[in-house]
C-alpha cells in the first residue's frame, strides 16, 4: 500500500493549537518547509511502495523531513526522536498540524526506510536541495555547469584493525556462536586467549617483535584449532539457519587466518563490516583510513548562497581518482538536469576516462597549455571542495558511517550532502530574512512623517 499523504486540514482543534499559531512562522526553518516540493518527493519515494492490501506506511513528508532533519543537524536515530518531541519547528517541518506529545513514528521506522529507499531514490533530496537553492537565488542556474570534483575516504565505524586483535576476535564470536547452536568444543580459548592478546600488545608497544610475533602465532594457532573443530562439528547436522550463521562466519575466520601482512588483494579488516577497505591518502596524520572511496562534486562558481554539493557517490573498491569520472558524471547529468560545460580537478585525476562524447571541458591543477587567465583564477578555485569535504565529516555525519554494509555507504553519503545544502539553504534563508527586515527600516526611516 502506498504511503498517504498528508494534506493541511486548515481546521482548529478546541483541545489543541495549530502549530502555526504558537511558532514564528518567518522562522528559517518554516521558511524552508514552504519551499521545498514535497509533492516531488512524494512522487518518487512512492513509486517503491504498490497498491496491496496491508497496513499503510507512514507518510511521505514526515520520513523525508526526518531524514533531512537527521543529517542538516547531525543528530542520531535517537536524539532525532527526542528531539522531534519536544521541538514545534521539526514538526511542522515534518508536515504536522498540532502539536504532538509522543511519536506517532517507531525509531527503527527510520532504519526500515532508509534500506526501503536506497542510494537511487534518497539522490532526490539532493536534487530537491538544488531545486530550493535555484528558487530562493542562492546560486544561478548556470553555476551547475561548472563543477570541481574530488574524492574523500568516509570511515567506517570500526576499531583500527591488527592482526592479534582480529584473530582473537574471530575466535570469540565462533565460540559464541557454537555455544548458542548447543556444539560442546574441546577448548574454547577464553582464558589463554585473552592473556596472548594482552602479551602480543604489551611486546609491541615495547618493540620487542620477536616475541610479538610469537604471542601473535599462538593466536592463529588457537583460531585454527577452533575453526577446525567447528567444522568436524558441523558436518553431519540439519540446522539449515545455524548452519548458514556458522557457515558465513567459518569462512570469514579462515579468511582472517590466511592473510598476511603485505599480501595482494582484498583483506579482512573487519569481522562485523568485512566490506571495509584500507585507503591511503597520503596525509602525515593518518596515512591510512578504513572505510570507503566517495567522490564529492560541488559547484565551482562563488555564488551568493554559498558552495552547494551537486554530486555524491561512494566509489566501492578503491579506483584511481582518474577512473571515476566515467561513473560520476553521467549520474551527475541526470542528477543537476544541466550540460556540464567545465571541470577542475587535483592532479590525482591525470590520465582520466572522461566520456569522449561529452563536450566538456577537464582542466587539472598544474596544467599549462590552452589556459585563459579566466581558467587560471578557476583553477585557484579547486582547493574550495577541501573546506566543505571538512564539513561534511564534521558536521553531517561522514566522519564516521554507522550504516551497515555497502549500501549503507552509499546511503550515508547521499544523505550528507542533502543535510550540507539545507543547512546552507537555512543560512542563507536567515540572511535572506534579514536583508529584507534592513531594508524595511531603512525605508520606514526614509519616509517623512
Amino acid at each position: 500500500m502506498r504511503p498517504k499523504e498528508r494534506r493541511d486540514s486548515g481546521q482548529a482543534d478546541l483541545l489543541r493549537s495549530r502549530l502555526d499559531a504558537i511558532i514564528d512562522m518567518n522562522h528559517a526553518l518554516v521558511k524552508l518547509a514552504r519551499t521545498i516540493d514535497w509533492s516531488f518527493l512524494e512522487e518518487r519515494f512512492g513509486a517503491v511502495y504498490e497498491d496491496k492490501p496491508g497496513r499503510p506506511p507512514l507518510p511521505t513528508r514526515l520520513m523525508a523531513g526526518l531524514a533531512i532533519l537527521k543529517h542538516t543537524c547531525d543528530l542520531s536515530d535517537e536524539v532525532l526522536c527526542e528531539r522531534w518531541v519536544e521541538n514545534p519547528y521539526y514538526q511542522f517541518f515534518c508536515g504536522e498540524e498540532f502539536f504532538q506529545h509522543r511519536l506517532v513514528f517507531d525509531r527503527s521506522s527510520l532504519t526500515r526506510w532508509r534500506q526501503r529507499m536506497g542510494e537511487e531514490k534518497l539522490q532526490a533530496l539532493l536534487q530537491e536541495s538544488l531545486s530550493v537553492a535555484t528558487k530562493t537565488e542562492a546560486i544561478k542556474p548556470s553555476d551547475l555547469n561548472r563543477v570541481i570534483v574530488d574524492t574523500t575516504v568516509q570511515p567506517k565505524n570500526v576499531m583500527f584493525p591488527t592482526d592479534a586483535r582480529l584473530l582473537n576476535r574471530a575466535r570469540e564470536i565462533l565460540v559464541r556462536l557454537a555455544k548458542r547452536q548447543g556444539l560442546a568444543l574441546r577448548q574454547s580459548y577464553a582464558r589463554v586467549g585473552k592473556f596472548a592478546l594482552i602479551k602480543h600488545q604489551r611486546y609491541a608497544h615495547a618493540k620487542q617483535f620477536k616475541r610479538a610475533n610469537r604471542a601473535l602465532k599462538t593466536l592463529r594457532t588457537y583460531l585454527g584449532r577452533v575453526i577446525r573443530d567447528i567444522a568436524r562439528k558441523i558436518e553431519g547436522r540439519t540446522d539449515p539457519l545455524g548452519e548458514i550463521v556458522l557457515g558465513r562466519m567459518l569462512a570469514l575466520a579462515r579468511r582472517v587466518l590466511d592473510q598476511k601482512q603485505h599480501q595482494r588483494g582484498p583483506k579482512v579488516y573487519s569481522l562485523h563490516a568485512p566490506e571495509v577497505e584500507c585507503i591511503g591518502k597520503g596525509k602525515a596524520h593518518r596515512p591510512y583510513e578504513f572505510g570507503v572511496k566517495v567522490s564529492v562534486a560541488t559547484t565551482l562558481a562563488h555564488a551568493k548562497g554559498g558552495q552547494f554539493v551537486t554530486h555524491v557517490k561512494a566509489l566501492p573498491g578503491n579506483p584511481y581518482d582518474g577512473h571515476t569520472l566515467k561513473t560520476v558524471i553521467p549520474d551527475m547529468e541526470v542528477l543537476i538536469g544541466n550540460i556540464i560545460e567545465r571541470l577542475v580537478l587535483d592532479k590525482g585525476y591525470r590520465g582520466h576516462n572522461a566520456p569522449p562524447e561529452y563536450k566538456f571541458r577537464v582542466f587539472t591543477s598544474g596544467q599549462k597549455r590552452r589556459v585563459t587567465p579566466q581558467i587560471k583564477r578557476e583553477l585557484r578555485r579547486r582547493s574550495a571542495v577541501e573546506p566543505v569535504i571538512g564539513h561534511l565529516k564534521s558536521e553531517h555525519r561522514m566522519g564516521r558511517n554507522y550504516l551497515w554494509h555497502r549500501q549503507g555507504d552509499a546511503i550515508n553519503a547521499v544523505l550528507a550532502a542533502a543535510g550540507y545544502n539545507f543547512r546552507r539553504l537555512l543560512r542563507w534563508l536567515e540572511f535572506f530574512l534579514r536583508q529584507i527586515l534592513v531594508q524595511l527600516i531603512r525605508r520606514i526611516q526614509l519616509v517623512p512623517n
